[in-house]
């Protein structure tokens, strides 16, 4: 697991910048991210910038009253979802994320833990903070991202 030291926003949109270029440059197929870490933490935060830095122009929105808010894009559709409120295990099947789209389908999940089914997602990403900096931790399960990547 790679840990890396973030020391301020700036560097968590760069970070999210780099996992979204690795999207957009590498992947042909669907990809699912897991974000894990306290309130407060960074997960919507960083989730923007990937969705902003793969091309979304307008507003992103934390999916926690939403649970699932998406995205679509010319080749990409996003599945921004936030489980934090989530209270019953039908929640994450309402969205139906593994239906089939003929675009690439970028599933990001916030409080992967409170999901009653275990999903096996491509990536791993655990974010506290340490001072006033975050500690990212990056767990890959997959090498769907891994092309000339830094993560």
């Amino acid at each position: 697991m790679k840990q890396i030291l973030l020391n301020n926003e700036t560097a968590t949109l760069s970070f999210g910048k780099d996992i979204a270029e690795r999207i957009i440059l590498h992947s042909d197929t669907d990809i699912e991210i897991h974000l894990h870490g306290d309130l407060g933490a960074g997960k919507t935060f960083l989730s923007r910038s990937i969705i902003n830095s793969c091309g979304w122009d307008g507003m992103v929105k934390s999916p926690t009253y939403t649970l699932c808010e998406e995205y679509e894009l010319d080749n990409l559709l996003f599945l921004h979802i936030d489980l934090y409120r989530s209270t019953d295990a039908e929640d994450i099947d309402l969205f139906d994320i593994d239906r089939e789209v003929k675009k690439i389908k970028i599933i990001l999940i916030e409080w992967p833990e409170k999901l009653l089914s275990k999903r096996n997602p491509d990536i791993d990403i655990y974010l506290k903070h340490v001072e006033k900096k975050r500690e990212v931790s990056v767990k890959i399960h997959s090498n769907k991202l891994l092309k000339k990547s830094s993560l």
